[in-house]
């Protein structure tokens, strides 16, 4: 069973979501939290699998308790992916997320079960930001995040195999993609992922990007 908790100012709107989700049998909504420092403390407390937050809210923004939800916490607690879910798809807001450390990205005007799968992939460890912005997120990481070269450390934690996947990945390669530009089976693609992300301790696939383009790694 998956386990949400969700996060929003307006009552109706956490309604809406609880019904929602509660339609699927592998959902279950344990907490509700009307802002961002109330989210912080119900997450520690109920250890949710996926947080649908806000980014508005008076109290606490959802910005800043993404930050402290997916901060390392108790040794062997697992961390919560970050769902953000919100009416505004500004750049803003998208890339304030992302830094922060959400695993995801959706519009609240999104059909249900864009909603349903989006939980899915995140509890899932898949990344995911909502189609209409996902072009323009990789573009403007591409422009304004990555350093000249990569940082110092970044051989050290990855190899020559581990960090080139990780910058096709940066370019927005699904792992088929990938493994057809590199010539190797999908299935050599995803272990090779899977070690990379273990190793810079990222859950997702998206925020792998992140790390990519703040790391130096992705492609200029």
């Amino acid at each position: 069973m998956i386990r949400v908790m969700l996060v929003d100012d307006q009552a109706v709107v956490r309604a809406g979501f609880r019904f929602l989700l509660e339609q699927a049998d592998d959902i279950e909504v344990v907490a509700e939290a009307s802002n961002g420092t109330m989210a912080v403390e119900l997450a520690r407390r109920h250890h949710p699998d996926v947080v649908c937050m806000d980014v508005r809210m008076p109290g606490g923004d959802g910005l800043t308790a993404t930050r402290e939800i997916v901060a390392p916490g108790t040794p062997g607690a697992t961390t919560p992916a970050v769902l953000v879910v919100t009416t505004f798809d500004l750049d803003e807001y998208v890339f304030g997320a992302l830094e922060a450390g959400a695993s995801g990205f959706i519009l609240k005007d999104s059909e249900p079960e864009e909603l349903i799968d989006a939980v899915r992939r995140l509890a899932d460890g898949h990344g995911l930001i909502d189609q209409a912005v996902t072009q323009r997120v990789i573009t403007e990481f591409a422009r304004r995040k990555a350093p000249p070269t990569p940082a110092a450390d970044v051989a050290e934690h990855l190899t020559a195999r581990e960090a080139e996947i990780v910058r096709h990945l940066a370019r927005g390669l699904s792992n088929a993609e990938i493994a057809q530009e590199l010539v190797v089976e999908t299935s050599t693609v995803k272990s090779h992922l899977g070690r990379a992300m273990a190793k810079v301790g990222t859950r997702d696939r998206l925020q792998t990007v992140v790390w990519a383009y703040q790391n130096g790694l992705a492609p200029g």
